[in-house]
């Protein structure tokens, strides 16, 4: 097939989007596709090898059969992107509007969970009414973190009350919804899924931070060095069941397809939900292909497996009438 693979974007994490997008590109080649590598500016212009392009609703993207957006963070992973694909009427990888926009919004997507009685840590909206006394209950330190944004940008642990206005007013800075979070104990755990109705899930993985980081942050996730992947997690047979069998709970309560990762805590059996991410960083070393490639499952074949997973998405939202 022809794939238009869309890096970059208008978020913070472009530069991390531009890695992906290119990885994609080169695993989608290895495995016989056609690509055509189109790059949003930070400007939000949209551009591929020979300049600018324009898109009409209804015509597709460039004559390809499919498109897979790798774009990370705001405009990209919270369903807008996804939505002008819908409007071009171009089949794409990875889940649709709603379920983006509902992973996208912690805070959207913690009431999901605990609307459905799912493990989690305590949480409140900075701001919403009584939020200080709910938080004081919550334990120290507290985690502070914009709503809407990825890859740790704006995150901050806060222990007292200066501290945690002072971490509230820096994620205001990237977004007016506000999430204030208690402590997790125990381990930071990874699962990858892949599929749509039915997705399967990876061995679990377990993140430790190294070179210094106390915790996962920017720095830790992207920097040479700033943390080691341990395939299979270092936890019990009970926590790894319970690990996968609630990712593909999540991703199936939230409307996912194609692709995501879930992220947990994990403290001897007990397992706690932290997030899900509809786009997770998708290079040859990124946590989603390592821990799929642990499965037997190369790169090249994953790329594969998610551009078919999306046609098949699109042909059978053709067979409901609107």
């Amino acid at each position: 097939m022809v794939v238009a693979v869309i890096g970059g974007g208008i978020s913070s994490e472009h530069e991390v989007s531009l890695r992906s997008a290119a990885s994609v590109a080169a695993g989608l080649r290895e495995a016989g596709h056609e690509t055509i590598e189109v790059t949003i500016g930070k400007d939000g212009r949209w551009s591929t090898d020979s300049g600018g392009i324009s898109c009409s609703p209804g015509d597709g993207l460039l004559g390809a059969d499919v498109a897979f957006p790798v774009l990370h963070g705001p405009g990209g992973e919270d369903g807008s992107i996804q939505g002008l694909l819908e409007v071009l009427d171009v089949p794409y990888a990875g889940s649709d509007v709603e379920a983006s926009a509902i992973c996208m919004d912690k805070l959207v997507f913690k009431d999901l969970l605990a609307r459905h009685g799912l493990p989690q840590v305590d949480y409140c909206r900075a701001g919403e009414e009584e939020w200080r006394e709910l938080a004081s209950g919550f334990g120290q330190p507290l985690w502070v973190k914009p709503a809407r944004l990825g890859s740790s940008v704006g995150i901050a642990p806060a222990s007292g009350e200066e501290e945690l206005d002072q971490a509230v007013e820096a994620a205001s800075r990237h977004d007016p919804r506000v999430i204030v979070e208690a402590p997790a104990p125990g381990k930071e755990v990874e699962c990858s899924l892949l599929g749509n109705d039915q997705p399967i899930a990876s061995p679990p993985g377990e993140i430790v931070t190294k070179g210094g980081h106390d915790w996962y942050d920017y720095e830790a996730k992207y920097a040479e060095g700033g943390m080691e992947l341990l395939v299979p997690a270092e936890i019990s047979e009970t926590a790894r069941e319970r690990v996968r069998e609630l990712a593909r709970i999540v991703f199936t309560l939230c409307g996912c397809s194609g692709l995501a990762r879930c992220d947990f805590f994990v403290d001897g059996d007990e397992v706690l939900v932290n997030e899900l991410n509809t786009i997770p960083g998708f290079t040859e070393t990124s946590v989603y292909g390592k821990l799929f490639e642990a499965d037997g499952i190369a790169y090249p074949e994953l790329c594969d497996r998610l551009v078919k997973l999306a046609v098949d998405r699109y042909e059978e939202s053709k067979r409901y009438e609107f």
